[in-house]
């Protein structure tokens, strides 16, 4: 499984199942999506999809969190613009691609349990972040599989 992840050679070859591959061009769009609306939309995502309070802020307050969500939506658009690389042209490498992507995914939602957003009632980011999380664990969890591995028991 380790080299699977961690090929010893970076090519186009791809091994596992041609589902996760699909799945990984549609985390893709999604972030790419998420990722330009937060750069050039950051008010209405911060304080609709994730219901962070910005009408309380001050004017300099508010306008600081604008600025990190366009911040975090460009750092976003440079991993998906890797992971679109990856898809196109070092196929190999998806697995890792989907590890990277979970592990960012987990240690910032272990951040936001340490260090909490004040949010309003329930987002629909949260929800969003959900069914990306259960996507990103199910591509990776076919991409390292092979169509002529055994069952795993």
């Amino acid at each position: 499984m380790l080299n699977r992840l961690l090929p010893r050679q970076v090519d186009n070859t791809y091994h596992g199942y041609k589902l996760a591959l699909w799945l990984f061009a549609l985390v893709m769009l999604m972030k790419v999506a998420m990722s330009v609306n937060s750069i050039f939309n950051g008010h209405m995502v911060a304080s609709s999809a994730d219901g962070i309070p910005l009408d309380t802020f001050t004017p300099a307050s508010a306008q600081a969190v604008v600025s990190l969500f366009a911040a975090w939506g460009l750092a976003q658009l440079v991993i998906c613009l890797l992971c679109i690389v990856v898809l196109a042209r070092y196929r190999a490498l998806v697995p890792f691609m989907f590890a990277l992507l979970l592990l960012e995914h987990l240690s910032r939602r272990l951040i936001f349990l340490v260090m909490p957003i004040v949010r309003t009632g329930t987002p629909p980011g949260f929800f969003v972040n959900l069914a990306l999380l259960a996507l990103m664990a199910v591509g990776l969890a076919l991409s390292l599989r092979s169509h002529d591995s055994p069952p795993v028991a």
